[in-house]
């Protein structure tokens, strides 16, 4: 046992904690015996420990008579190792503790600006609160970018308004938006009793550009009708201060209508069919969430659907 074959070092030996704590111990009480009391070990288990952990290093570690026990050479070169191995063990232990807690961790969103600007910001409020270590960083994008970030992994989930059938993710239903009509108070429209889209259609439109969810679900909802479109637009705040300055009407969905409180403004339910922009939570299907990420997810369901 005393020298190191070089088919001995090709080999990783099979380490245990119980081996390096026994090691440590037994280097720092020079004794069997107290070392094996302060281990809460039989003396004979104790022993074996350390007989077992020699085999697997292939030397000899201690130098034992009956007076004293010391480090050889060998073992005075992995004690320094084997306390760093034991401190590394306790530190990933302990970090792992705090995720499993959520004391520490970290969750990204994808969300539709919307969510992102009215809704989520009470959540990430109620949610840091709560768990006060745990960072939050969103991505506020259309559906499809938000998607993609769930797809490559950057993103823990996303809020988005999709199709049911994602390859290779899992879609569940968050909410039905419903929509409404945005004018001006001196807009002919303001007044009507009963708002149909064939009544909107005559009046010029502030639309949301092409690609967003918005827009997608109106124009779904129009075919065949065909709006005037005065202008197209990347931002609820510009489609506000289009129509606060009397260019055209607008229909958004419920969950954007913070952006149109404005003295100037109405804003009026569409009972329409088929008018709503369903929004999803969407995530991968292969892989769990972190708890972290898992315990924020579910407060977002739990809230919406509250």
């Amino acid at each position: 046992m005393a020298g190191t074959s070089p088919r001995a070092l090709a080999r990783s030996p099979n380490l245990s904690t119980r081996q390096l704590r026994a090691f440590v111990a037994l280097a720092e009480q020079r004794s069997f015996t107290r070392a094996a009391a302060v281990s809460h070990l039989s003396q004979p288990a104790f022993s074996a420990l350390i007989r077992t952990l020699e085999d697997e290093l292939h030397t000899r570690l201690f130098d034992r008579d009956t007076r004293s026990v010391q480090l050889t050479v060998e073992g005075r070169l992995f004690d320094t190792s084997a306390r760093q191995l034991l401190d590394d063990i306790d530190a990933a232990v302990h970090d792992l503790g705090d995720h499993v807690e959520r004391r520490k961790g970290r969750v990204h969103v994808a969300a539709l600006p919307s969510l992102a600007a009215g809704w989520l910001p009470a959540i990430f409020a109620e949610f840091g609160k709560t768990w006060p270590g745990i960072e939050l960083k969103l991505s506020d994008l259309l559906s499809d970018p938000c998607i993609d970030l769930v797809r490559s992994s950057k993103a823990d989930f996303a809020l988005a308004a999709t199709g049911t059938s994602q390859a290779g993710l899992d879609v569940q239903l968050l909410c039905s938006d419903k929509f409404f009509l945005v004018c001006r108070k001196d807009h002919p429209l303001a007044g009507e009793k009963v708002l149909t889209l064939k009544k909107l259609v005559p009046y010029p439109f502030i639309h949301m550009s092409r690609n967003s969810s918005v827009r997608q679900a109106l124009d779904a909802a129009l075919h065949p009708l065909q709006t005037q479109t005065l202008l197209e637009v990347e931002q609820l705040a510009t489609v506000t201060g289009m129509v606060e300055a009397g260019l055209g009407i607008s229909v958004v969905p419920a969950l954007t209508l913070f952006h149109f409180e404005r003295k100037s403004l109405v804003t009026r339910p569409l009972a329409i069919p088929n008018l709503t922009r369903r929004l999803y939570v969407v995530r991968r299907q292969q892989g769990s969430l972190s708890v972290a990420a898992q315990a924020l997810h579910d407060l977002i369901v739990l809230r919406m659907k509250g």
